[in-house]
């Protein structure tokens, strides 16, 4: 029965905190929005956005998957035409690179899902 409750609470947690990863993935773009897809990251990549910059024109974003080794570095990369200097910013966690959610929306039903679990678990362990 216990062994039931400790699967519900590991059920309860954030997909990032068990193993692999997700990330959003989409390809170089001059757009401010990346809607992206999903991919999975290997156990030596982290999620990551790429902001690429060009003097006198606006910027130019990627995200996906990156060798952990590869996080803060700066790389030329070209773009219609153009070359940028592309940085990219490593995050760490299930999906930490698509777009923000309004404010607590996530941690918000992780947290009840957590206080369920043991308020469940209180009276076997009393």
């Amino acid at each position: 029965m216990v062994l039931g409750w400790l699967l519900l609470l590991v059920m309860a947690l954030p997909p990032g905190t068990t193993g692999a990863k997700d990330c959003v993935f989409c390809e170089l773009t001059d757009s401010k929005q990346c809607p992206g897809i999903h991919m999975r990251c290997g156990d030596d990549e982290e999620c990551f956005t790429g902001i690429g910059v060009a003097p006198g024109l606006g910027p130019i974003i990627n995200k996906g998957c990156i060798q952990s080794t590869s996080c803060g570095h700066e790389e030329p990369v070209t773009y219609m035409g153009v070359t940028y200097t592309l940085t990219s910013t490593c995050c760490y966690g299930h999906m930490c690179n698509r777009a923000p959610n309004p404010a607590g929306r996530r941690t918000e039903g992780v947290a009840a899902g957590l206080v369920l679990g043991v308020l469940l678990l209180l009276p076997h362990l009393l």
